[in-house]
């Protein structure tokens, strides 16, 4: 995924001469080719997170359109103040590229876990936060973001996971994806979980039990909609996210609810990482069995609501 967005940033760079990238200590070999291409469009400073955010809002303040990559945590936690001052306050077309979003530096303990950045993000006045599923859905965003006037946050999973959307559902910024029809239940996705949740399904159809799945790729600007027509459509849902449950996914889906159709509410669970830094260390995926966000947990979570409706 990391590869696609940033192989993105040079087709981009073909296509308009204001885009410019801006990468963080990230190792030898990152974008050669543009480098070589467009020099002078081709920053690599040192771990210095919080100037090059501020470098990037200079930038776009003198009609550059920058693509910003380094270490999700880095981006958010370390470049708050940064990302809310420089960019937000001003509304620039910053594009923030953030690697490893959830557990995906999991080796590397809590001070690599990007689990709030949604969260923080989304808080930020003016800006988007997106969280494509796939490296396909990563090349479908990031040659849509050249006309965007606000400021991006773009949340990467680990790369090589398997590819689940398809161009047929296209892409629209702040519009959610119906990726299966299902007449019991929905599971409400974001990122890579969208996989996790389509596989769950497959497992609950051969139970006889018809989910479906809704990949909100966005999380703000907000589907309202689009998701809160397909809650009206099934008898219970299940938000699906690779974040803490406060401010996240299911914290929008639920904010969108209470506002506009407060009655669906009570359909409505969700599964996410629990309100606490990691404990543990390891693989993605055993950081994940250890919150509890499996193929197991959701068909019981979808079966609990379920029988709940009944």
């Amino acid at each position: 995924m990391r590869k696609t967005a940033l192989d993105c940033v040079h087709k981009l760079s073909k296509i308009d001469e204001r885009v410019v990238f801006v990468g963080s200590d990230l190792g030898p070999g990152v974008l050669d080719k543009m480098k070589t291409e467009f020099p002078d469009r081709f920053f690599m400073e040192g771990v210095s997170e919080q100037y090059i955010v501020g470098m990037a809002a200079g930038l776009a303040m003198e009609g550059f359109i920058p693509y910003v990559n380094t270490i999700a945590t880095f981006l958010t936690r370390r470049c708050y103040e940064q990302v809310a001052v420089d960019l937000c306050i001003h509304d620039l077309p910053v594009r923030l590229i953030a690697n490893g979003g959830g557990g995906v530096y999991a080796p590397l303990g809590p001070t690599h876990l990007a689990v709030e950045d949604i969260a923080i993000m989304r808080a930020l006045p003016n800006m988007a936060v997106v969280a494509p599923c796939d490296a396909d859905e990563m090349n479908r965003l990031m040659m849509s973001t050249l006309e965007w006037p606000h400021p991006i946050y773009i949340r990467l999973g680990k790369g090589g996971d398997k590819v689940v959307s398809e161009e047929k559902n296209g892409f629209e910024l702040g519009k959610s994806i119906k990726m299966r029809s299902g007449r019991d239940g929905l599971f409400i996705t974001t990122g890579v979980m969208t996989q996790l949740a389509l596989e769950t399904a497959d497992i609950l159809k051969k139970d006889g039990v018809d989910v479906g799945v809704l990949h909100v790729h966005t999380i703000k600007p907000f589907d309202h909609a689009g998701v809160i027509a397909a809650i009206e459509d099934v008898r219970a849902v299940v938000t699906v996210e690779e974040h803490i449950v406060n401010g996240g996914l299911g914290s929008a889906v639920l904010e969108s609810c209470s506002e506009l159709q407060p009655e669906l509410l009570p359909k409505i669970l969700r599964i996410g990482i629990p309100d606490k830094f990691a404990t543990e260390y390891g693989s993605q995926n055993s950081l994940l069995k250890h919150w509890g966000i499996t193929s197991s947990t959701l068909v019981g979570a979808m079966m609990k609501k379920l029988g709940g409706a009944q």
